[in-house]
């Protein structure tokens, strides 16, 4: 399931269970490409925060380049890759959490 991360407060989204936050910005090309990954992985729950429009969340968990995707496992974050990754190395990363 992708959400686009709107009004709604992240915290409460990411409460329980295990979440990819994908921060991108719409002209990033590498942020495309992993976009096209995560639309296939229909077993994930994803929430996209556009970092043009917010710029606290980003600047909060020290997004400094994008594609950025932070993992959530109930509430807390337990790691965060910098850069396009591929469906294999993302089930990789879920597979150690």
């Amino acid at each position: 399931m992708i959400k686009y991360l709107e009004k709604e407060n992240l915290d409460d989204l990411i409460k329980e269970g295990i979440f990819v936050v994908d921060f991108y910005a719409d002209w990033c090309g590498p942020c495309q490409m992993m976009g096209k990954v995560l639309e296939a992985m229909t077993d994930l729950n994803i929430i996209k925060v556009n970092t043009d429009t917010h710029e606290d969340l980003a600047q909060k968990f020290g997004v400094m380049s994008i594609p950025t995707l932070v993992f959530f496992k109930d509430g807390k974050e337990v790691k965060k890759e910098i850069g396009f990754k591929s469906e294999e190395e993302i089930k990789n990363i879920l597979n150690e959490l």
